[in-house]
């Protein structure tokens, strides 16, 4: 972290970034929770409310050099076959599969500004493969568009991709990238996302796969020099994007994350964002 981030100036940007959007996302349901109040048997009105019920609006956060959304380079959501669950496979007129310990990934949308579940919200995921590499931009992957995907929330506002667990590359924690919009029809042409923030891994899960899969050789040595603190995007705190994770390398992980979504115009941009260093095959 630079100097001038230091001190008060850290301070206020820390809770406007992440308290602030919390409050944001608490307003946003006041009057439905103060609403949810039932009677007694004894006449004693109860709350029936549960604040777990009630996310923290998510951060906005960079994209990334990689997002493959048109905004850098190549732009995946106007492709053919970008609507899927599984994304351990290239699609269109690219073939490949996605090496990794397997991960099914499922995030559950929440509209702040309806205070509803965020029902037939689009949300597209990409993230790194097993080497560290971003298809599409990575040399040895430049002809492969693995590891992206959209799909649709049902009635409950969740979505769910099966994929692999992504490595961890020089100077980022282990993290997945992922747009949420409106709808289906807003995010296959490319443009207007609502959200663009990222998931958080955690350590345990991630130690437990690179010790697992001689694969992820290289993010055991990776991990070691970067912590959640020190990360240039998470730094800043971390309460609203650290996925639960279950399950074992040995069958499948399990990533979970519940992510509140709020007006656009709402979101705040993180001051953090540089990618770190390059994943292997990136000029520098």
């Amino acid at each position: 972290m630079d100097d001038h981030d230091l001190g008060l100036g850290h301070d206020l940007r820390v809770m406007s970034r992440r308290r602030v959007l919390g409050m944001i996302g608490a307003a946003g349901v006041a009057a439905t929770a103060a609403g949810c109040a039932a009677a007694t048997d004894s006449g004693v009105a109860t709350d029936t409310s549960a604040d777990s019920a009630i996310p923290a609006a998510a951060p906005q956060e960079t994209a990334g050099p990689y997002p493959g959304d048109g905004s850098n380079g190549p732009n995946v959501l106007i492709e053919s076959g970008v609507v899927r669950s599984d994304i351990t496979t290239s699609f269109g007129t690219y073939t490949g599969v996605a090496q990794g310990v397997p991960m099914i990934l499922t995030l559950n949308l929440s509209d702040l500004t309806k205070s509803a579940a965020g029902a037939g919200m689009a949300v597209y995921v990409w993230h790194c493969d097993r080497e560290g590499r971003y298809s599409l931009y990575s040399e040895g992957v430049t002809d492969q568009n693995y590891l992206r995907g959209v799909q649709v929330a049902d009635d409950t506002g969740t979505v769910r991709f099966t994929s692999i667990f992504p490595a961890c590359y020089a100077g980022r924690w282990p993290h997945i990238h992922f747009e949420v919009y409106d709808s289906l029809t807003t995010a296959v042409a490319g443009d207007n996302a609502r959200l663009t923030s990222q998931i958080a891994l955690p350590q345990d899960a991630c130690e437990s796969v690179f010790a697992a899969d001689s694969g992820y050789s290289a993010s055991i040595k990776n991990m070691s020099g970067v912590t959640l603190s020190s990360d240039n995007v998470f730094g800043d705190g971390w309460d609203a994007e650290l996925a639960t994770v279950t399950g074992t390398p040995a069958t499948t992980m399990a990533v979970s994350l519940t992510v509140g979504v709020a007006e656009k115009s709402q979101n705040t941009q993180s001051g953090n964002g540089s990618p770190g260093s390059p994943p292997p095959g990136r000029p520098r």
